[in-house]
């Protein structure tokens, strides 16, 4: 009897802390994307009018004849010409929807934490996205204790042939690098509980003979980027909360593992 009552009451505690989880709202990765572009318009307009008049007299008699004519002409023509060209450059405001699954996914394997959904961002495009407090104020991470704030600071795609020395070979190699900035906001002190650089890496490499052409999986690159992502995003979170019990052995492989450690809870 005392062995089933220490049970149930082992139970209860377990279960009342993983209730006390604090929960997480992952945002999409907001960016900033300066667009250049030139134009040049040609507008070329021409405009003509003639006028033509003629009027005749006739005189026929016996003692005389006459006869007289006139005919005038005139015209007139505007052209009208009117050249363009220039340079413009603004900045692009956005979100990238593909790299939080898996940071969602690596956050929960820490056993730490809960997520909460978080609310699509629709406004139009403007600096306004990088203003997280009025997000959180106007409600858009209902349930949320905190949120992860992501921004990409780098974003850098790679396709490049390189020969492999002995052979007529060569070697296609199709990479993408992610850099972003995360911040782990209280939705209701505003305070930061941990900030860092993340990093995702992702590549696909294909031997390339005879001249033919390889075509490289880019959703194989984007997925290796994505895990490698989010495996470190959970990592520099346990690290900076204090807790050390998560750990991933091969974020490319998927291979994660799990150890025992301290459960990190956080303080309102």
């Amino acid at each position: 009897m005392k062995q089933l009552r220490l049970l149930f009451l082992l139970s209860s505690l377990l279960g009342a802390g993983n209730t006390l989880a604090a929960k997480i709202a992952v945002t999409d990765l907001a960016y900033a994307e300066r667009v250049s572009g030139y134009f040049h318009l040609v507008d070329y307009h021409n405009k003509s009018s003639v006028r033509a008049s003629e009027s005749a007299r006739e005189r026929d008699s016996f003692e005389s004849s006459s006869a007289s004519s006139r005919s005038s002409y005139s015209g007139k023509s505007q052209t009208d010409y009117t050249e363009v060209e220039s340079s413009y450059s603004y900045i692009e405001y956005g979100e990238l929807r593909k790299f939080v699954g898996d940071i969602k996914g690596e956050i929960l394997k820490t056993g730490d934490f809960k997520l909460s959904q978080a609310k699509p961002y629709t406004a139009k495009g403007s600096e306004k996205i990088y203003d997280i407090i009025s997000r959180i104020k106007k409600g858009a991470y209902p349930g949320a204790d905190y949120v992860l704030f992501g921004t990409v600071s780098e974003l850098d795609f790679r396709d490049e042939v390189n020969p492999i020395i002995g052979t007529d070979t060569l070697s296609n190699t199709f990479s993408l690098m992610l850099v972003a900035e995360f911040s782990l906001i209280n939705t209701r002190t505003y305070e930061v509980k941990a900030a860092f650089s993340a990093t995702g890496e992702g590549q696909d490499v294909r031997v390339v003979t005879g001249g033919s052409r390889v075509v490289p999986s880019r959703g194989k690159v984007v997925s290796e980027v994505s895990k490698s992502l989010g495996v470190d995003v959970a990592r520099q979170i346990n690290e900076q909360l204090g807790g050390g019990a998560y750990q991933n052995a091969d974020p490319v492989s998927g291979g994660n593992t799990m150890q025992e450690g301290e459960v990190v809870h956080f303080s309102q």
